[in-house]
């Protein structure tokens, strides 16, 4: 196999294709009022009053890929994508001083030579293939049409800032991280309404827009297509001819602003979908793991006894259906993945190529890459020598900080390790644990931004691979933003990490709130049982004191009886003048 190969895939080999192994059959409950059932393929939402709340969230506006009504000719024709806000029936919210429809500005800035081209791949100067005119939302508003708030405000004028914590997975009590599985495969089980993918090229599409090639997908495979779409190779022209060092995502410097807004937006959609506004993306502190400590049956799905590379049956994810996951195919026939499901979830943790991945991750070697000085060096490409990114992405060495080949470390390394569906880098957001693995490495870049307080100008202006620039907007996100407006703390973004917290804040969202949370979940049988323990003991304390009324009654009238008895001797000794006796008496 080739080196390129090898650059291209975390596992570094051919994986055959795994025939289906059996579905899932289960339950699962979402929150108090309604449950999820899903037998076979089938999703069906019991009955309840909560299902109107889900219903109203489903209606809602979401934050990513092609928007619903800019995916058509009219769109593709005008080159426009300005949605009216129902708000006020504007484009944009323009009424409303929310946003206006204007002309998309990109970066004119040159970008490395990793990437030849010019002028053949649709993502090239993104969006301007789809779109030249978008929204641009003013103050705290957000969204494909300014409906919304940005990152980390609420309310009906977005004013209100409100930080959200992000948990360790471990830590979540069971009721938690059964609720974040039941919201997984909600989102796994229900069509976007707001957004589309597209199944074709631009240019197959018609130069007009005449044949629009757009597709329905699921919440969540939704953002396993991004991932693909951002990360896939670029075709050339002609069946199996395409370029491969191109990734929008990975391997320089948007790696971590990029996938920080990935899961800011799949947070979001989680919180819409459920109308759980409370909710946060865990993370899995994988340092010094010895295994896959997540993968039980309780939390992302232990081992098939049936076959290593399956998940339990007993796990609602050994019914889940990857896609994106064959990009040799698509590109020997020069076409976009269509989201068509391509087989089981496949993970066989620890049983992966021992010479690529020597180890897991360990805390020395975190802090040793948060104390690198340099975001980016060099080439600012998988090459890179003690570069805080490169370093992290798992590129090289995590105790020189000089990049290795043939080698998987750090961020990298979690995925080789998983030894399935997340060890191919299109296809790897199939597996779930993707956004626990994800939202450490947040915590991680976290960690090194609040350590050297870096400026903008750390992050590279020009000269990065393409789509890496600080001015380049992120593929394939609409609404737009660009790379270096996110590399800042993720405080301006509305959230947090528990174990970054200060002890006593950490104590509070570790232990007290979680106890807060089960009993505020429990209440009403709290204080059932507390009524009822009060009767009980009403109940008892009258059964006492009427028995305690009953002895004494007894006791009087058996000393009543045993008087009767003595009273003639009290008489006979009257009679007999036994003075002394009654004197006594």
């Amino acid at each position: 196999m080739s080196l390129k190969r090898t650059e291209d895939c975390w596992l570094g080999e051919e994986r055959e294709e795994w025939k289906e192994f059996g579905r899932h059959t289960g339950r699962i409950n979402l929150k108090q009022g309604f449950t999820v059932r899903t037998t076979e393929n089938n999703f069906t939402i019991m009955r309840s009053p909560l299902l109107v709340v889900l219903l109203s969230q489903l209606l809602g506006t979401c934050l990513c890929q092609f928007p619903r009504p800019c995916a058509n000719s009219e769109g593709l024709r005008t080159k426009e994508c300005c949605p009216v806000w129902d708000g006020d029936g504007s484009a944009c919210g323009a009424l409303s001083g929310r946003g206006f429809c204007t002309e998309v500005e990109v970066s004119e800035e040159p970008h490395g030579p990793q990437y030849p081209h010019s002028g053949i791949d649709d993502r090239e100067r993104w969006p301007l293939a789809f779109y030249n005119r978008t929204c641009r939302c003013a103050g705290n508003y957000g969204g494909f049409n300014c409906g919304e708030c940005r990152f980390g405000y609420w309310g009906a004028n977005c004013a209100e800032y409100r930080e959200s914590v992000r948990r360790n997975i471990m830590t979540l009590s069971n009721a938690e991280q059964q609720k974040f599985i039941s919201y997984l495969n909600l989102a796994k089980n229900t069509i976007s309404r707001d957004y589309v993918i597209a199944t074709a090229t631009r240019s197959e599409m018609g130069e007009n827009g005449e044949n629009p090639m757009f597709s329905d997908i699921n919440a969540y495979d939704l953002f396993v297509w991004m991932h693909y779409y951002v990360s896939r190779d670029a075709f050339l022209g002609g069946p199996g001819n395409v370029w491969t060092d191109i990734d929008f995502a990975h391997e320089s410097a948007a790696f971590l602003p990029w996938h920080r807004v990935y899961l800011l937006h799949w947070e979001n959609e989680i919180r819409k979908l459920t109308g759980d506004f409370n909710f946060t993306i865990p993370y899995w502190d994988w340092r010094d793991a010895q295994s896959c400590e997540v993968c039980t049956d309780s939390l992302m799905g232990g081992r098939s006894s049936f076959s290593p590379n399956l998940i339990s049956p007993a796990s609602v994810f050994s019914s889940w259906k990857v896609i994106c996951t064959q990009p040799e195919e698509y590109n020997s026939r020069e076409a976009l993945c269509n989201a068509t499901g391509e087989g089981p979830l496949l993970r066989n943790p620890g049983n992966h190529d021992t010479n690529r991945v020597q180890r897991l991750p360990t805390s020395a070697d975190v802090d040793f890459a948060v104390s690198l000085q340099q975001y980016e060096t060099g080439s600012m490409d998988r090459f890179a020598n003690m570069s805080f990114r490169n370093v992290l992405e798992g590129f090289a060495n995590p105790e020189t900080g000089i990049a290795v080949q043939g080698q998987s470390t750090m961020h990298n390394a979690l995925h080789v390790f998983m030894n399935g569906s997340m060890s191919s880098v299109q296809g790897s957001a199939n597996d779930p644990i993707f956004l626990l693995h994800h939202a450490f490495i947040d915590s991680i870049y976290e960690r090194w931004l609040r350590t050297h307080q870096p400026t903008r100008t750390f992050y590279p202006l020009r000269n990065a691979p393409i789509g890496h620039n600080d001015g380049y907007y992120m593929v394939p996100f609409m609404p737009l933003y660009r790379n270096g407006d996110y590399f800042l703390s993720n405080k301006a973004m509305g959230y947090e990490y528990a174990y970054l917290l200060d002890p006593g804040q950490r104590f509070v969202e570790e232990v007290l709130n979680p106890y807060l949370q089960q009993a505020q979940q429990i209440w009403q049988w709290l204080l059932g049982a507390g009524i009822l323990g009060a009767l009980i003991t009403v109940v008892i304390a009258a059964v006492v004191i009427a028995a305690r009324k009953k002895w004494r009654r007894s006791q009087r009238r058996k000393r009543a009886s045993i008087f009767g008895e003595r009273q003639p001797l009290l008489q006979s000794s009257s009679e007999e003048g036994s003075a002394s006796y009654q004197t006594t008496l």
